[in-house]
């Protein structure tokens, strides 16, 4: 289970709204609870995706047939990620997710999400149509690279 603010949801559902129609992408930052985990801060990142990485990665042709692009590949900048992990090492939190959008599409994760993933950490997708949210789930990838649907609960 996932345990997140109304304001955090927020925050993420804008976030997707204003980059539409290319995927947002974001940290969650917070602190993990035996089977748990609780959002502290939901930090926006830049989606740094750019031709050069799909060459390092497996070719997964995108649902629609468009080239491979912000429209539907995301990509945190690895300094990024070395920075904000030695930023929550110093505050005694653990970053325990990623979130993405995916722009008129599900928010079920794609193969090209499957590729990328890390054990262990929330993986929130918003769903959007037409530049609106329309949905929002929560994933988290077990041992055997399958996707488990997590629960999300609402905080005060």
């Amino acid at each position: 289970m996932i345990y997140l603010s109304h304001q955090q949801l927020q925050q993420i559902q804008r976030h997707a709204e204003m980059v539409y129609p290319e995927e947002c992408c974001g940290l969650l930052l917070g602190t993990l609870e035996r089977d748990n985990k609780r959002v502290i801060e939901v930090r926006e990142t830049e989606n740094s995706w750019t031709g050069d990485i799909n060459e390092n990665l497996p070719h997964f042709p995108s649902s629609n047939q468009q080239p491979l692009s912000k429209k539907n590949r995301f990509s945190i900048d690895p300094y990024t990620l070395l920075q904000v992990q030695k930023e929550v090492r110093d505050r005694r939190l653990n970053m325990i997710g990623i979130y993405h959008s995916h722009p008129d599409h599900p928010a079920v994760p794609s193969p090209f999400d499957r590729e990328i993933a890390w054990p262990d950490y929330s993986y929130i997708i918003v769903s959007l149509k037409e530049g609106k949210f329309t949905e929002i789930r929560s994933w988290k990838l077990e041992e055997n690279q399958s996707f488990q649907e997590e629960i999300i609960q609402i905080v005060a």
